[in-house]
């Protein structure tokens, strides 16, 4: 049985894969902080493993994975998605910490559990695996008012393109996708803000397309690899934002 750990596991697009892995016969390791939703999913599926951590805390996170690992027998993708918004504004509108918030979950954060995974695929037997990194339109074009946010995308993608070499040395391959506008608690928060401003809403897709497109990424061949996969809302206005 073939395994992934997803951080981020407990809403989202993390959720939804983990859920949708499960059901394809995945062995799934569920990371996330509220220890109690990561139990009630688990508890429907007999191969889920909750496994409670913070994804900014170094040893929380290298203890889920290689805790997970070990209960799996091995790791052979992990979904690094855990991520936040944050506050919106102009750079000046923003405190250090509404920056700080944002890097340490998503860049620091995304990080770690790579780095956990990394080092797990490395000396593991067979050695190897994926890791496949949630980015973002963002990680390309910005938003207005998302500087913290657009900035951590774009170092993802800098995170992916290493691994992706680093990683050839030990069958680990790296990839990323870029979601655009899946109907979850994050645009759903969006859409809150654009309506107070009098702003249209976003078109948007449902997160179930997100989740399926992780699961053809971790589906493939230790061989082929997808190295970048944008899928998005049809008419979300990718080209031409600014």
């Amino acid at each position: 049985m073939k395994s992934i750990l997803v951080t981020g596991a407990s809403s989202g697009i993390g959720r939804a894969t983990a859920e949708l892995f499960l059901q394809d016969g995945w062995r799934v390791g569920l990371l996330a902080r509220r220890a109690d939703v990561l139990e009630d999913i688990a508890s429907r599926y007999d191969t889920a493993v909750a496994c409670p951590a913070d994804v900014t805390d170094p040893e929380e996170v290298k203890a889920a994975i290689d805790g997970f690992a070990q209960e799996a027998g091995r790791l052979d993708v992990l979904f690094n998605n855990a991520g936040m918004f944050g506050k919106q504004g102009e750079i000046d509108e923003l405190s250090f910490e509404d920056w700080r918030k944002v890097v340490d979950v998503n860049l620091n954060g995304m990080f770690l559990a790579a780095q956990a995974a990394y080092s797990q695929m490395k000396r593991q037997d067979p050695k190897g695996g994926r890791i496949i990194n949630n980015g973002s339109i963002s990680a390309h074009s910005p938003r207005e008012n998302s500087i913290s946010y657009t900035t951590t995308k774009h170092a993802i993608t800098g995170l992916t393109k290493t691994l992706s070499l680093d990683g050839r040395a030990h069958d680990i391959a790296c990839g990323q996708i870029d979601i655009g506008n899946a109907r979850t608690d994050m645009v759903t928060d969006l859409e809150v803000r654009r309506a107070k401003e009098g702003l249209p809403p976003l078109p948007a897709m449902d997160v179930e397309n997100a989740s399926r497109a992780v699961l053809h990424m971790a589906n493939l061949p230790a061989e082929a690899n997808v190295q970048f996969m944008t899928i998005m809302a049809t008419k979300m206005p990718f080209f031409g934002r600014g």
